[in-house]
């Protein structure tokens, strides 16, 4: 028998870090682009807005649903084989919109949709990315998946906008769907079982007796309250903000710019997050990073104007405060459990996200069909950014007790 080992062994760890990035980026790229086809599918279908809301919204819950469960297969067996099913699931996603006619069509390739990021997103990558480098390593190279998912948000929106501008929304949806299929071969340098824990003392874990540790730890819970403001926020302002700016009369292209700019802010974000986590404690940059989110809210119920210039600042601010979250959030957990169930552990921590992803798509389509204004929506998501920025400075940032007796010197 071969005792080759996998290729996410084998490879340098700059290759496989640049992989996952890379399959991140189209995952996630893709999957943010889907708030330029809110209004066009809207109107053409005679749905309000609330369904499309809806299709988003199932599918943020699902992909949350799902986290934690290709979170376990790939702490157990290695990533490879839920990327592809992440990549086929995104595929049948994207063809199923592109041929939808009715409500539940709509809802049904959201389905697929959520399974497919669940498989192709950053939490499923977590774990293969944290475990290829040393513990003080973790902040950054979880951040190089915040910016893999940053570069595809840049590059699918203008990709996406070029395909609906000269094919129309139907045709590009279908393009989309082969575009996705890119994901399945990156599969294999990810490939490969993880390794057993190197360090004797700790004990081994079952899947039951990790979830049981993580949901009798009360900083835990706090992190999962943290994290379903940042799902709130992040796809509230990526699904609805096209049709906003449609709705102040402006050109269409400044919703593209806007969602385009909150991507190169990312960028910026994302790395300095990966930075902080190094030097200082995460749970501070978090509260910061939600502290800032809560300003440009108010920025847009306060400012005299609120043209396409604005709308672009805006979206670049906010942009440095967007998946900045991730690489402080998913290293803390690993801090607190170890890397041995990191992927599942932060799959629970992103069904809290997805549940606030949920509410933020379904909830901003529901208030607009019911008002007719973004408003509310504004005000309720400074007040959770000022709740999460609270929420986050009572957490204890250290390991578990079993961990420490792991760690500590024999007598």
């Amino acid at each position: 028998m071969s005792t080759k080992a996998p290729p996410i062994e084998r490879l340098p760890v700059w290759f496989v870090l640049m992989t996952c990035g890379i399959i991140v980026a189209v995952g996630m790229g893709l999957r943010q682009a889907m708030g330029l086809y809110l209004k066009p599918i809207s109107d053409d279908l005679g749905f309000g807005r609330e369904v499309f809301s809806l299709a988003v919204a199932i599918g943020n819950i699902v992909w949350g649903m799902a986290g934690p469960f290709s979170g376990a297969v790939s702490d157990k067996y290695g990533s490879g084989r839920v990327i592809v099913f992440g990549g086929l699931a995104t595929f049948v996603g994207l063809w199923m919109m592109y041929t939808a006619s009715t409500e539940w069509q709509l809802y049904l390739s959201g389905i697929f949709l959520g399974l497919g990021v669940a498989g192709a997103g950053i939490n499923a990558l977590v774990g293969a990315a944290g475990r290829a480098v040393p513990p003080e390593m973790r902040s950054v190279a979880v951040a190089r998946l915040g910016i893999g998912s940053g570069l595809g948000l840049l590059l699918a929106l203008p990709y996406a906008h070029f395909l609906m501008e000269y094919l129309g929304w139907q045709t590009s949806l279908m393009v989309l769907a082969f575009t996705s299929l890119i994901i399945i071969p990156l599969a294999w340098p990810v490939s490969g079982r993880p390794p057993a824990p190197t360090d004797t003392q700790i004990k081994a874990q079952t899947v039951g007796e990790a979830l049981y540790e993580a949901f009798t730890h009360p900083s835990f819970w706090l992190l999962n309250a943290g994290f379903f403001v940042c799902g709130f926020h992040v796809v509230f302002y990526a699904v609805h903000l096209p049709s906003y700016v449609a709705d102040l009369g402006l050109d269409p292209s400044y919703g593209v710019l806007g969602l385009t700019v909150v991507g190169i802010g990312n960028l910026i974000g994302t790395f300095c997050a990966g930075w902080w986590g190094q030097r200082y404690l995460k749970k501070y940059g978090l509260s910061l990073i939600y502290l800032g989110r809560a300003l440009v809210f108010l920025a847009f119920l306060f400012l005299p104007v609120i043209d396409g210039p604005m709308i672009v600042i805006l979206s670049a601010t906010l942009g440095l405060f967007w998946l900045s979250t991730i690489p402080l959030t998913s290293t803390m957990v690993a801090t607190f459990f170890g890397p041995t169930w990191m992927t599942m552990l932060y799959g629970v921590v992103f069904l809290s996200h997805q549940m606030g992803s949920f509410l933020g798509a379904w909830m901003a389509g529901y208030l607009f069909d019911k008002t007719q204004s973004y408003d509310a929506m504004w005000w309720i998501s400074v007040a959770l950014g000022l709740f999460a920025a609270l929420i986050h400075l009572p957490i204890r940032e250290k390991p578990v007790e079993r961990i420490n007796a792991a760690a500590a010197p024999a007598t």
